[in-house]
């Protein structure tokens, strides 16, 4: 099996599954497979948004601190195999086939057993654990694809540290259509004794349900003191932080990111004072500013301004467009902008507007994504408006309004569909 072949099996899986939502197909498929999720010590985090970024930054702080550290990455941007790492680096492509080519195996033996076939994100999964395993890394970062309680990921029994990044509105087909039904689902990976680290801006609703899971499970909730968490000045984008005397320079921008960034010192501190890690402060620093994830808040160019982001929720836009406003680029920049018609798209425009002169939409590559036209006509009650029939004419576009208007630049977000898309021509861009 080739790696293209493997990605395409996997792609080739089912998204959901037709019987009742748990853990049992999962649990099945890893017990073909000689049950890897037993040898692991995992960090586990879950959340609305965040996850990612949080998730980059504690495999880096541990990475620097010597441990051998996977890390999960939910979902991908431009090559699938982010989605599997160890102190950095991605699973090797001959891996991939090999250890899909197992997977592949163990789902034949479960359908001669009649047993329930395994959806894309368990199949994953377990391909991640089989990977950590196989490489005896000492910590697993692992980030939930969807929920918490029900989630592929939540058959690792080994859970040190659980972490809940911000909850809010999105996928509330599947986990409810309230904060606190969204947090309760999210709150399901807190297990017997591990400690948690909480979001320091968590709202009131979603908290209810993290403490009741954290009360049933014996443990107790470390959130981080937003009075704690400073920003210092600094450059435009530029994200140094002090968070009870860690001051670090984040590779990361928004006020958002020192947050996680304070939960990441929280679960290294937690992992020391817990079970005997030993996790320097140099490494807590070290790993803060090596942390990187593409497309959050990502800037490929300063001037004129290239940034890239997949926000696709409100809270999302809320984010970056306050990033934006912090760094005062109000009004002085060109967007493109593409979404998808499951999303609250409307909400999300209107915490986009005061950012842009214009913006040109398009429509990402996605089934599920709203057409460039339909964007317009919504965006135009908010700001200047402008289909594009495709995302590169629409990036060569924003770019020649920028400089043709004096403005500072161009950013492009509100899908991840469309940052993978969009992300190869603006590093190009970025390099002239």
């Amino acid at each position: 099996m080739t790696t293209q072949q493997a990605m395409e099996a996997l792609h080739a899986l089912p998204r959901l599954g037709s019987g009742a939502p748990g853990l049992e197909r999962m649990q099945n498929l890893l017990d073909h497979l000689g049950n890897p999720e037993k040898d692991l010590q995992c960090i586990h985090i879950a959340g609305t948004n965040g996850k990612g970024s949080l998730a980059a930054m504690t495999a880096s702080i541990l990475t620097a601190a010597g441990y051998k550290t996977g890390l999960t990455i939910s979902p991908y941007v431009v090559d699938f195999r982010e989605r599997f790492q160890i102190d950095g680096e991605m699973i090797p492509p001959r891996t991939l086939a090999s250890l899909t080519q197992k997977i592949l195996d163990a789902m034949q033996a479960i359908r001669r057993e009649g047993g329930e076939m395994p959806v894309q994100f368990e199949a994953v999964t377990a391909l991640a654990l089989l990977w950590f395993a196989r490489e005896k890394c000492d910590l697993v970062v692992l980030e939930t694809g969807l929920g918490g309680r029900f989630d592929a990921t939540n058959v690792v029994p080994h859970t040190l540290v659980a972490a809940i990044t911000r909850i809010g509105y999105d996928h509330m087909e599947l986990l409810g259509d309230t904060l606190d039904k969204i947090a309760a689902e999210k709150a399901g990976i807190i297990k017997e004794g591990c400690a948690v680290v909480c979001y320091p801006d968590q709202p009131e609703e979603a908290m209810g349900p993290i403490l009741t899971a954290a009360a049933d499970a014996h443990t107790t909730i470390i959130t981080p003191e937003l009075e704690d968490i400073r920003q210092l000045p600094g450059k435009r984008l530029e994200n140094r932080i002090d968070y009870g005397g860690y001051q670090a320079a984040l590779g990361l921008p928004g006020a958002h990111q020192a947050k996680h960034a304070a939960m990441a010192v929280e679960i290294a501190l937690a992992l020391w004072r817990e079970y005997g890690y030993d996790i320097s402060d140099d490494a807590i620093l070290q790993g803060l500013a090596a942390a990187h994830m593409p497309a959050r808040i990502e800037v490929l160019r300063r001037t004129p301004l290239l940034l890239l982001d997949g926000c696709h929720n409100p809270d999302g836009t809320r984010a970056l467009a306050e990033t934006l406003k912090n760094a005062r680029y109000e009004e002085n920049l060109v967007g493109v902008l593409g979404m998808l018609a499951d999303k609250d798209y409307k909400t999300m425009l209107e915490n986009l507007a005061p950012c842009f002169a214009k913006v040109f939409t398009v429509t990402p590559d996605c089934p599920r994504a709203l057409s460039g036209e339909d964007l317009q006509r919504e965006a135009r009650f908010h700001m200047d408006a402008e289909a594009a029939p495709s995302v590169p004419e629409a990036l060569r576009a924003a770019v020649r309004y920028a400089e043709e208007n004096n403005l500072a630049g161009v950013v492009v977000c509100g899908s991840l569909y469309l940052a993978a898309e969009a992300r190869p021509w603006l590093l190009r861009e970025a390099k002239k």
